[in-house]
């Protein structure tokens, strides 16, 4: 997140630009509308709707809806950072904007439509703003949105039209915060354009520069000059942009991109007062659609995402007075009331405006709103019959909406009674588990949110979040809404809530470890261990993980004879280590950094791993966290065992312990190291282990001719890239874990021979074997000699071709680097007769598939040697 901008805002009311000079001014508003809001503790009935409340918690719904950096005070609390790499793959920063609906795909129309109607209802309505104390949320919003349309229009001619994949977004349930998919980045340019996605964005910075040119005239003129480039652009190379951009059937520009060049053209003269744009607008106006079969210009639909014709009747004819306009704003607004000519949209019993099945509410809420602000024109100018009509037309939609219907109950999530508890939303939902029915709860209230409503004109409705079409909330449904609740304030008053929101509190352990015993000891515990990440308030994504496990040090015990090890990880490459917290307290820690876990699906949220500590004293049942370990088989929660994000504290409490003695004694020195399996180009060493009464010995650095080459947490090491017949001194030095050194021990000597003893070509065979579960797996390597002389310090070299990730290997030394594997041969099995076999094993992680390698070489000298597979 990031410190939040001081806003610019108007001193006054909003600009309404040309409008005001065309259109007769507006009643003054009544007193309840222009007095300061009034705190409401409680939103109100049905009967009573608060359209101040509605507005309030309509333009948090937006807040909801945005992606990228979000500002330090953020008012959504359960809303995190998100898309933080959108357009990288283009080299560009197009990190913001808002998500489209319930998934989180920027698709460029549908955002660009909304703005625009929202921008239009502030400039329609401005004391309804000023009147819910909404104003300042308004232009954050609107800043929010045009920011992002900046970054997207990178060049005259460039918009980039869609950030996100829809169908592998669908793909997935879970929360903005954690995605896992790809966000490809999609533009329409010269070569492949998009008149529709251009001329609407050219709509919505217009519209939003005349909303800022009172409060920030230095962003309006910004905002006009991306919508002139923009309206050029759409007009000059003329094309569907959904012929360019992989929008599928989400939105696909079934309407064309004509209403857009009317639309933009429109918005343009209203932002600068160039009457060039308005014979534009007037000019494209005849290319619009027409009834089938008919001259008549199209009435039996409405204005929505992809089609703007209807909007266009209304603003043409407020801005030009001609009846030609006029009549289409009234003929499309007729069959929406009255009725035209017999036809007319159809209704439900409860006075539902239904005009198709997804997202029924919209489409009326959409309507609504223009039939109230151009039903006030047409009152100004005499007109008073159809005024009325259209303005109660308006004002029942949207109290059908809020609850004035046959189920008494709202269709706006937080407003009202009855209102929807499970909107198909994935962040609202908040499931760790890639799932749309876990948990059955929806986690966050996604307040102000219209969701789609009745699927046919029956008033019939139910709240289930696997009901998209019922249930489906997007931008474009409140944008319209939002518009006609801020017309309805100024009309009839209403005050928002004093305490709105509060923040939301976790309705679980968001982060949690379980516990239980793998396998009894008395000279050991070996614990199952199982961490969860189920963030949602917000939710996060981990890769600095760290598990620990804490004991006591038992009287007699030896602090150098503590050992932990790991049997079973599902973090690749984790480590177990042991650490000394103060006094008689000790622990140790899995590390896990590296190891993404996020709340993304049933492996994707869980960690488990299964540890071994020891020492040559060993009693377990005064252990701090061996107190909350369950003994059965299945798994319980253990407070008692820490879980750490980096320095976070994320679960969990640590023993008390007193204040640390400094360790500042080294541990012992080194005896003289074993070299064996000397060949001409590598050697085998180990030693026996050295001793710290502190804080225990961590490693040793193994010294060849006084340099180190390498260090170790245990007794021994092979050494490679050694040159033949050249003499070599080994020394070790031991270190503990308060980072003391003890002075090097006494140097082993030996010298590599001349030759190679390595294997002729086709001297080795190896078999590969495997067993797995889920995203891991156990794999056995058996090397045999089929050579006719000795192996002695043999290496191993293969790739592993499946993205494979080695966690712990034993019997050998396991090095990988990519693809690239290397397997060593300890000191104990470096010496290999002809006919002899020898078997080494490893834990591996993959993403579900574990391909074995297709070749084995056998590393000597003067190079390799392909072993037989199988």
């Amino acid at each position: 997140m990031h410190p939040r901008p001081t806003a610019v805002l108007a001193t006054g009311a909003l600009l309404v630009a040309s409008l005001a000079a065309t259109t007769p001014a507006s009643a003054a508003p009544s007193p309840a509308a222009s007095a300061a809001p009034a705190p409401a503790a409680t939103a109100t009935s049905a009967a009573e709707p608060n359209y101040a409340e509605a507005l309030q918690k309509s333009l948090f719904f937006y807040d909801a809806q945005r992606s990228g950096d979000l500002p330090d005070d953020f008012r959504v609390s359960w809303r995190g950072d998100s898309a933080l790499d959108d357009g990288a793959d283009v080299g560009l920063d197009l990190t913001g904007g808002w998500y489209d609906a319930g998934d989180h795909v920027k698709f460029g129309l549908p955002m660009a439509f909304t703005t625009t109607m929202l921008a239009w209802g502030a400039i329609a309505s401005p004391d309804g703003y000023a009147a819910s104390g909404q104003r300042d949320e308004l232009l954050d919003s609107l800043r929010w949105v045009n920011d992002y349309f900046i970054k997207a229009h990178p060049e005259p001619d460039v918009l980039y039209a869609q950030v996100g994949d829809g169908d592998a977004d669908h793909k997935w349930w879970g929360p903005a915060e954690a995605m896992p998919m790809a966000r490809p980045a999609y533009k329409v340019d010269r070569s492949c354009p998009g008149s529709d996605v251009a001329g609407e964005t050219a709509a919505a910075m217009a519209a939003s520069s005349i909303v800022f040119a009172d409060s920030d005239p230095a962003y309006a003129a910004e905002l006009v000059e991306h919508a002139e480039q923009l309206y050029d652009f759409a007009d000059t190379y003329r094309g569907k942009y959904s012929d360019c951009v992989p929008v599928g059937a989400f939105y696909n520009s079934w309407s064309g991109y004509q209403d857009e060049l009317v639309w933009g053209a429109y918005w343009l003269y209203e932002a600068t007062g160039d009457a060039a744009y308005l014979a534009k607008a007037e000019q494209e106006y005849a290319g619009l659609s027409r009834e089938n079969q008919t001259s008549t210009p199209s009435y039996r639909w409405t204005i929505a995402w992809d089609d703007k014709t209807y909007g266009a009747y209304a603003l043409l004819a407020q801005a030009t007075g001609k009846q030609k306009y006029v009549d289409d704003a009234n003929r499309w607004l007729d069959f929406w009331t009255t009725g035209h000519q017999g036809s007319r949209v159809r209704y439900s019993p409860g006075g539902q405006a239904f005009l198709d099945s997804w997202g029924s509410l919209r489409y009326a809420a959409n309507t609504a709103f223009v039939a109230l602000t151009y039903g006030e024109w047409l009152r100004d100018r005499g007109d008073t019959t159809r005024a009325q009509t259209y303005q109660d037309f308006g004002e029942r939609q949207i109290g059908y909406a809020l609850g004035d219907n046959p189920r008494g109950a709202s269709y706006v999530v937080g407003y009202g009674e009855g209102s929807p508890q499970n909107p198909h939303h994935r962040t609202a939902h908040g499931s760790w588990l890639d799932s749309l029915t876990e948990p059955a709860a929806t986690r966050h209230v996604l307040y102000g949110a219209l969701v789609g409503g009745p699927g046919a004109p029956d008033d019939t409705y139910t709240d289930s979040r696997s009901d998209y079409v019922a249930n489906e909330v997007a931008t474009d449904y409140n944008a319209g809404f939002t518009s006609a609740l801020a017309f309805l304030v100024g009309e009839h008053g209403g005050a928002p809530l004093a305490d709105f929101p509060r923040p939301e509190t976790p309705d679980q352990d968001e982060f949690f470890v379980e516990s239980r015993l793998n396998q009894p000891g008395t000279a050991f515990t070996e614990i199952k261990a199982v961490l969860r990440n189920r963030s949602a308030f917000p939710a996060r994504v981990l890769d600095d993980v760290r598990l620990r496990y804490w004991f006591t040090l038992d009287d007699g015990a030896d602090p150098a004879t503590l050992r932990a090890t790991t049997n079973y990880s599902e973090c690749p490459g984790a480590t177990a280590s042991v650490g000394h917290a103060g006094g008689d307290q000790y622990f140790v820690e899995i590390d896990c950094s590296g190891s993404v876990v996020y709340p993304g699906g049933q492996s994707q949220h869980r960690r488990e791993v299964q540890f071994r500590v020891t020492a040559n004293v060993w009693d377990a049942s005064d252990d701090w966290s061996f107190a909350q370990v369950g003994t059965g088989d299945s798994l319980t929660k253990n407070a008692r065992i820490t879980l750490s994000e980096g320095d976070e504290l994320l679960w969990g409490t640590e023993p008390t312990t007193g204040p640390v003695e400094p360790d500042t004694t080294p541990p012992s020195t080194p005896g003289t190291p074993t070299v064996s399996g000397v060949t001409a180009t590598g050697a085998s060493v180990t030693w026996a282990p050295s001793s710290d009464a502190g804080s225990g010995v961590a490693g040793y650095d193994v010294l060849l001719d006084g340099v180190r080459v390498a260090t170790t947490p245990g007794t021994g090491q092979a050494l490679t890239g050694l040159a033949p017949e050249t003499t070599y001194r080994v020394a070790l030095v031991a270190t503990d874990r308060a980072g003391n050194a003890s002075a090097p021990g006494p140097a082993a000597i030996f010298t590599t021979p001349a030759t190679s003893t390595g294997p002729a070509p086709g001297a080795c065979a190896v078999r590969w074997s495997s067993s797995d579960w889920g995203s891991g797996g156990t794999v056995t390597l058996r090397l045999t000699n089929t050579g006719t002389t000795p192996l002695d310090g043999w290496t191993l070299a293969f790739a592993l071709p499946s993205g494979q990730t080695v966690t712990n290997g034993w019997s050998a030394t396991w090095t990988q680097s990519g693809a690239d594997v290397t397997v060593r041969s300890a000191a104990w099995n470096g010496t290999l007769a002809p006919g002899a076999s020898v078997e080494v094993g490893a834990n591996v992680a993959h993403g579900g598939v574990n391909t074995p390698p297709t070749g084995f070489t056998l590393v000597g000298a003067s190079g390799g040697a392909p072993c037989a597979v199988g």
